[in-house]
């Protein structure tokens, strides 16, 4: 049976990362599960244990917050990493020159600064582009290029990274995150 991601907080309430079944048993085994939220459980069973005869058995939430996991106040807004995958997400598959809507194997990372003129591979220089309008724009920045930006670029914060990169979120889970969505994320569009 296929089992969702588990949310992890830290012990200050904020989401942290996904984990498997398995690493959430771990730690309700070990006793490292300050409080859970969310309606969502799921129950593991285990192996029999010889002395007792009876069988182990966890049940997770399916959003935990971990003991002792408090990390530096501004962990919650670094920098999440940069993939096409997140990118194309936070973009809506929507290229951003010509505004259709794309499937991933015909967009690209396009940078708004090329490379070639000192742009940087961060979340703020790069935009979603359907393969034509990327060669078409070609090595050149959009006002030299004509080709204006329909939408600007924007770095997720860490609740709408977790959002963009599991595309299996429970119903509970993606409540809790929408609550710490910027409000200029395009999240929030329908």
């Amino acid at each position: 049976m296929q089992h969702p991601w588990i949310l992890t907080l830290d012990s200050r309430g904020l989401p942290h990362r996904w984990i498997s079944w398995q690493a959430a048993c771990h730690y309700y085994a070990l006793d490292m599960v300050a409080w859970v939220v969310g309606n969502r459980q799921f129950r593991f069973v285990g192996g029999i244990c010889r002395a007792t005869g009876l069988r182990s058995e966890i049940t997770a939430n399916s959003i935990i917050a971990i003991k002792g996991r408090s990390f530096r106040p501004d962990s919650h807004s670094q920098v999440p990493p940069l993939n096409n995958r997140e990118l194309f997400h936070r973009d809506r598959h929507i290229c951003a020159y010509c505004g259709d809507r794309f499937s991933g194997h015909i967009l690209t990372r396009e940078h708004i600064v090329p490379v070639s003129h000192g742009g940087r591979d961060v979340w703020m220089n790069v935009v979603t582009s359907c393969r034509p309008c990327n060669q078409r724009k070609s090595g050149r920045t959009p006002e030299q290029a004509r080709m204006p930006l329909l939408y600007a670029p924007y770095v997720p914060n860490k609740a709408e990274y977790l959002i963009l990169c599991n595309r299996q979120i429970l119903a509970d889970q993606m409540d809790f995150l929408a609550r710490h969505l910027p409000h200029q994320s395009r999240l929030h569009v329908p």
